[in-house]
């Protein structure tokens, strides 16, 4: 049974160079910041880093496997912050902060060496277990 207050087990996510450039690549972001590291220190930034999407689908999917395949992730809003490095460590934690019938929300932060990479909410529809299951 889920209720307010509950924690999300924290999940540990090693960023590296291919996770950066595979989750670009898969969202179709091509900006070269992503993948081309000469050209992300020529724009200021100390590496290539990760983009929205990618931090969008690893926020999403931290929360689903939490309620299971059957949920149903109905939103997802995040904000950035620090960026995701090759190299770092982002640690997700979640708290559930509003319970709706079967709707769940749930408080992400994302956090690396630099600080808070992700902050946000993803609102997940909890499946119905038959009784005794």
């Amino acid at each position: 049974m889920t209720a307010v207050g509950d924690t999300l087990p924290p999940r540990r996510i090693d960023v590296t160079r291919t996770l950066v450039v595979a989750g670009a690549l898969a969202t179709r972001d091509f900006q070269d910041v992503h993948h081309d590291p000469e050209l992300a220190r020529a724009k200021g930034s100390p590496d290539i880093f990760m983009n929205i999407l990618t931090t969008n689908g690893l926020v999403g999917g931290y929360v689903a496997a939490h309620f299971g395949p059957d949920a149903v992730t109905k939103a997802v809003r995040i904000r950035l912050g620090a960026p995701n490095y090759p190299g770092d460590t982002m640690e997700l934690t979640g708290t559930v902060t509003a319970l709706a019938g079967r709707t769940a929300t749930v408080e992400v932060v994302g956090v690396n060496a630099l600080g808070r990479h992700v902050t946000g909410t993803v609102t997940v529809e909890i499946p119905q277990h038959p009784e005794g299951s």
